[in-house]
């Protein structure tokens, strides 16, 4: 009777149908795993004190921001710019910014030697924020960095992901190292009941940023980590995670930095309001608008998924996706194929390979009807793992950041995407994407027709367990 209840009445509580039915089904056939596990992951949202934590956040940067209320203008710009920079107003409260100034960062070796340049040149204070900190051999120059940062009197806040960190080798020395080195620092998110401390455990903060004295800022999809994630069996393979970081100078750093005092205030219940750290914009210089776009469990809305979906309505000529991890949810994917029926040229780049095998493979179950609204499918090559996420709309707008298209980064993860209007930014994120399509194999209707029964089996099993969450 108990497992009728909570399947029938409790399941489905403020849930699409698709997942209601997914727990629905579980707890029927399987009532005690059902149960427990519905238990342990049945709600999608973060306690209710970091609920209200985020809400007073987004008040007190709606409040600090009203004076930009109005969006910048820049000739050229779409004419459907401020709806969606007033959608993300709305759900996150960072206001779209001009002035910016945005150059993207490729291989790991460059990305590395800006971040570590950056923390050298502070002179006030840094705020590092990544899913996965790692001190390692390949990443011992930037906690070197952020150790002399600290010597010569600089200010140095680190976040990182706990149950994301964790796996890794060399999680007990990062937290030694800034210890020694006498960083403040927390772990987001922290799984650890016995000390009070404890939320669905697959709840993550996802996000990856940096931000020097307000002035200069990094956002994009870098692990602070070796890129073959310090596992045997990726050397082995030779797998190297690829990633895209963007730096950023202009206003819209301070939307970093709020994104930054945010999740601290969360983990700490200490607001950042040092002196010259909140309360002006940095000068800007550059051509381009901007604006930051904050989600996750601790909002009411997956604000995410809806800026994907208004890009996709929007777009009228072209549409390229970048992301390691697809899984639309139906809105997400209506949007994708309305966008290629009617005449967009849609683009989706994947890795051939992937190191999530249900992921993996329930994406793989999504490729027949992209293909038959005429998507066009390219297969970034091994031993790489793809792990960029981007897409750009037009010649227009684009966002980069943290988010994949899947439904763990629209409903379970905090996520951070940068959203940038301006043609010099285009160009150079169209670069990208040739540098990809250049290396990349296309998949056709035909060899996705041939893919055995037993992998058409596996991808559609796959495809079911998205639903659960």
């Amino acid at each position: 009777m108990v497992m009728v209840v909570v399947a029938l009445v409790v399941a489905p509580r403020n849930r699409r149908p698709s997942s209601a039915l997914a727990w629905i089904l579980l707890i029927s056939f399987l009532p005690v795993v059902g149960l427990l596990l519905f238990v342990l992951i049945g709600s999608s949202k973060l306690p209710r004190v970091r609920q209200q934590r985020q809400q007073s956040m987004d008040e007190l940067i709606t409040e600090r921001t009203q004076a930009l209320e109005h969006a910048p203008q820049l000739p050229g710009a779409p004419e459907w710019l401020p709806a969606v920079a007033r959608l993300n107003r709305t759900v996150g409260a960072m206001p779209l910014l001009g002035a910016n100034d945005a150059r993207l960062l490729t291989s790991f070796d460059e990305q590395l030697d800006a971040l570590v340049a950056a923390v050298r040149d502070a002179r006030r204070y840094l705020h590092v924020e990544f899913y996965i900190l790692s001190l390692d051999e390949t990443t011992s120059p930037f906690f070197a960095a952020l150790s002399d940062a600290v010597q010569r009197g600089v200010r140095v806040r680190v976040l990182f992901d706990h149950l994301g960190s964790r796996p890794y080798p060399g999680y007990r020395r990062t937290c030694a190292e800034l210890d020694r080195m006498g960083a403040e620092w927390r772990l987001m998110l922290p799984v650890q009941p016995l000390r009070g401390r404890y939320q669905r455990p697959d709840l993550r903060n996802h996000r990856k940023l940096l931000v020097a004295d307000g002035q200069l800022g990094y956002v994009g999809s870098l692990n602070l980590i070796d890129p073959g994630y310090d596992k045997r069996a990726n050397r082995r393979r030779g797998l190297q995670w690829r990633d895209l970081l963007a730096q950023v100078r202009g206003p819209v750093v301070r939307e970093l930095d709020a994104v930054f005092a945010t999740d601290w205030f969360s983990e700490t219940d200490v607001l950042i309001d040092d002196p010259g750290e909140t309360e002006t914009l940095p000068d800007g210089r550059g051509e381009l608008l901007a604006q930051i776009a904050p989600s996750g469990p601790a909002f009411r809305t997956e604000n995410n998924l809806a800026l994907f979906n208004s890009l996709l309505y929007y777009a009228s000529k072209r549409v390229s996706i970048t992301s390691p991890y697809f899984v639309p949810d139906e809105s997400l994917l209506g949007a994708i194929l309305t966008a290629a029926r009617r005449g967009v040229a849609v683009e989706l780049f994947v890795g051939v390979i992937g190191d999530q095998f249900f992921v993996f493979h329930a994406q793989h179950s999504y490729y027949a009807d992209l293909l038959e609204a005429g998507v066009r499918i390219y297969l970034y090559p091994a031993p790489s793992i793809l792990h960029a996420k981007h897409l750009s709309v037009d010649d227009d707008v684009a966002v980069v950041g943290s988010s994949n298209m899947d439904i763990r980064s629209f409903q379970l993860d905090l996520e951070l995407m940068l959203m940038v209007c301006g043609r010099s930014f285009i160009e150079e994120l169209r670069a990208v994407e040739d540098g990809y399509r250049a290396v990349s194999r296309e998949l056709t209707t035909a060899e996705w027709s041939e893919r055995t029964r037993r992998h058409r089996l596996v991808d559609d099993l796959t495809r079911l367990t998205s639903a659960v969450q």
